[in-house]
């Protein structure tokens, strides 16, 4: 049997995304011809755009300010006829709809969301929660759908769903699965929307004619936001714009959606033009997310597992299996505050975060110095900015801290130079210890051909520096009565660039391994921009920032120079990104490629973290970022966890996860890699 043919690998659907709209038409005083003809705009709109789903506005095939009219036959019928209409004309397109229409059933009338799909009419929900206060009479007009279920109705000549146990799922697109809601619903203390996700829906979409009132935008905002988050699930709201009558009130259109709590795009406000406003929502991570999160099931399970009494709609959507661009932002550094606004909040929780674990670690000893090894590089930079501040905080002089610099074979006169200007700057102990000799020594005995004079750099000369350098540590933290700093950042663990035991993996207390690599950089950044030590310390911390990241443990040749981490094992700024989202999210390797070359495949489009250097600013192609994430998918799960199940204490930091046995991660020690690599491998074949 033939395999099918993949979709393209930039199509979106291949990667699980789902691209929603939430539409802001030119709005009427119930002139439902215009209104049918302003939708039917948007829609086609819609449809060359690639849109799966378009929300509109609460009863936006009538308008919402029109009082009475809604009880006069007339209106009504020309409701019923406008919905069929918008069915015929819009057959054509591959956009789901979902409008709002007044309809009557059993001698009530109800005001529902109606979705409508190739011209099918799918269902119709009412809506539940009728505000009667304040400017609002809908009591006057609608009956409520509360306790509807498993009911009929007749909508514009078809016999379709109606009530408010719908969910709509489409069967040839995995994960697009949304639920309805309207307006006040949202409001109400346990939002219908909740118990929709609860069944299943990974959309949640609300058709609001809210009237806007100050303060009010941001209101709406923040429910949405809530609810997108404790829902685990996309949420896109509609709102009623200019056009409608402002015989009391007045209306701003506002449109946004929303996912897991963050906004991913919205509509302008008091716009006269039409407007949609277009993201491609990450449904397969949604659904993930929900695996992991225990308390969603537990929620389901103590509701009476709503999707027992649910009826799900399915309909096949046949969407464009084609690369249609995408609608999304994907940050190129998903660890590293990317909000200018709250840049030195984030920023600064972040460092506090450390120098409060490292403080309370030291508090709980009866040792009296931190003992740290600094080499001038980045990891052992931060770590003795955040032991600083521990003593700052602490009330205890920086002598506190003894700052050894150990060189070795290859050490660089620049960076021991920028070691002993930062000891010196913030007025800790700093001594030297020359560990070649002691290496020799070792190598000797051991009979390594580099004891001979032969030029043999192996990872047996690479681990004698490393495991020498921790030993002195240790040492002498007995000797001095103190505990040892660690240096290694998330980054290095992930990877398991670290040598193991008696190494850089180990240490008394991890200061840094909650902070990957391209965080640290951003956070010294920080310190030296919010200016968190004297200007001569930054100085120092600007300077290392422009050195070029080397473990310096084989000499320099004529030929490569000085070794480079990022040639040996891949750029930082890359497998932080994998990190994230294989760690984090659990998102296939081809998906991860997939964000990655959206991210990262021209150095001139999106959007870079505030006031990130210039010279910095990097791109990648595709086969670039494949020969990198199959060097991370190898080192992650099959090279390193050996060293992850026994590293250290370290404070968790950032929500993208951190690499402790006892937190986060678990992981067997003897597993392997394939199913990764072979996932991947499997993408590119077609």
């Amino acid at each position: 049997m033939a395999k099918a043919k993949q979709p393209p690998f930039g199509a979106i659907h291949r990667h699980g995304f789902v691209r929603v709209a939430t539409a802001s038409p030119v709005a009427s005083t119930g002139d439902v011809a215009f209104n049918v003809d302003q939708t039917l705009k948007l829609a086609r709109e819609g449809d060359a755009r690639g849109i799966d789903l378009a929300v509109f506005p609460e009863l936006s095939l009538s308008s919402y300010a029109v009082d009475d009219l809604f009880l006069q036959e007339a209106f009504l019928d020309a409701v019923e006829q406008g919905l069929a209409r918008l069915a015929k004309e819009s057959a054509g397109l591959r956009t789901v709809l979902i409008v709002g229409a007044p309809l009557r059933r059993n001698g009530r009338l109800y005001n529902c969301g109606v979705v409508l799909a190739r011209g099918a009419i799918l269902g119709v929900v009412p809506k539940i929660f009728l505000p009667n206060y304040r400017e609002y009479y809908e009591k006057r007009w609608f009956a409520s759908g509360a306790g509807l279920e498993g009911l009929k109705a007749t909508a514009a000549g078809q016999n379709v769903a109606f009530g408010t146990d719908l969910i709509f799922a489409a069967d040839d697109l995995a994960d697009f699965i949304f639920h309805v809601e309207i307006c006040e619903d949202f409001w109400a203390p346990q939002p219908p929307s909740t118990t929709g996700a609860l069944a299943g829906a990974l959309i949640l979409t609300n058709l609001s004619a809210s009237n806007i009132t100050i303060g009010k935008a941001d209101e709406r905002k923040l429910l949405c936001a809530s609810q997108s988050n404790r829902c685990l699930a996309a949420y896109v709201f509609s709102a009623s714009g200019p056009g409608e009558s402002t015989t009391d009130l007045a209306w701003d259109g506002q449109g946004s959606i929303f996912e897991a709590g963050e906004l991913l795009a919205e509509t302008g406000r008091f716009e006269w033009e039409a407007e949609l406003a277009v993201a491609d929502v990450d449904v397969q991570r949604l659904r993930q997310e929900r695996m992991r999160n225990g308390t969603f099931n537990d929620n389901a399970r103590l509701a009476g597992h709503p999707e027992s009494r649910f009826r799900r709609i399915d309909f096949t959507h046949q969407p464009d299996m084609a690369d249609i661009g995408f609608e999304r932002a994907v940050r190129r550094f998903p660890y590293v505050p990317s909000r200018a606004a709250e840049l030195d909040q984030d920023c600064y929780e972040a460092f506090n975060i450390q120098v409060q674990g490292l403080a309370r670690r030291f508090k709980a000893t009866s040792g009296t110095h931190l003992i740290i090894g600094v080499s001038g590089g980045l990891d052992s930079t931060h770590a003795l900015i955040v032991a600083a501040k521990a003593c700052d905080d602490l009330g205890l002089p920086r002598t506190t801290i003894l700052g050894f610099t150990m060189p070795g074979f290859a050490t660089g006169e620049a960076t021991k130079a920028n070691a002993w200007a930062l000891m010196k700057a913030l007025g800790i102990v700093g001594e030297e210890i020359d560990i070649k000799p002691a290496a020799r020594q070792m190598l000797a005995d051991m009979g390594h051909p580099f004891a001979k004079g032969e030029a043999v750099y192996d990872v047996t000369f690479e681990n004698v520096q490393a495991g020498l350098r921790t030993d002195y540590l240790f040492r002498l933290a007995n000797q001095r009565g103190g505990f040892v700093v660690g240096t290694g950042d998330l980054s290095e663990i992930a990877l398991g660039w670290s040598t193991y035991g008696v190494g850089d993996q180990m240490s008394h207390y991890g200061v840094n391994a909650g902070v990957p690599k391209t965080l640290i950089q951003y956070l010294i950044r920080w310190a030296i921009k919010t200016n968190q030590f004297d200007a001569e310390t930054n100085l120092v911390l600007q300077a290392i920032l422009d050195t070029r990241i080397s473990p310096e443990l084989v000499p320099a040749d004529e030929k490569s120079g000085l070794q480079s981490t990022e040639d040996r094992i891949g750029p930082y700024e890359l497998h932080d990104f994998f990190l994230f989202h294989i760690l984090r999210h659990g998102q296939p390797p081809s998906k991860v490629a997939f964000l990655a070359w959206r991210a990262w495949r021209d150095a001139s489009s999106g959007v870079w973290p505030f006031d990130y250097p210039e010279h910095l600013k990097r791109e990648y192609d595709l086969a670039t970022i494949r020969k990198w994430l199959e060097v991370f998918l190898f080192r992650f799960f099959q090279l390193s966890q050996f060293k992850r199940s026994a590293i250290p204490n370290s404070p968790k930091v950032s929500m993208g996860g951190a690499l402790s046995p006892r937190g986060d991660w678990r992981a067997p020690s003897d597993g392997n890699a394939d199913a990764w690599l072979d996932e991947l491998k499997a993408a590119f074949e077609d």
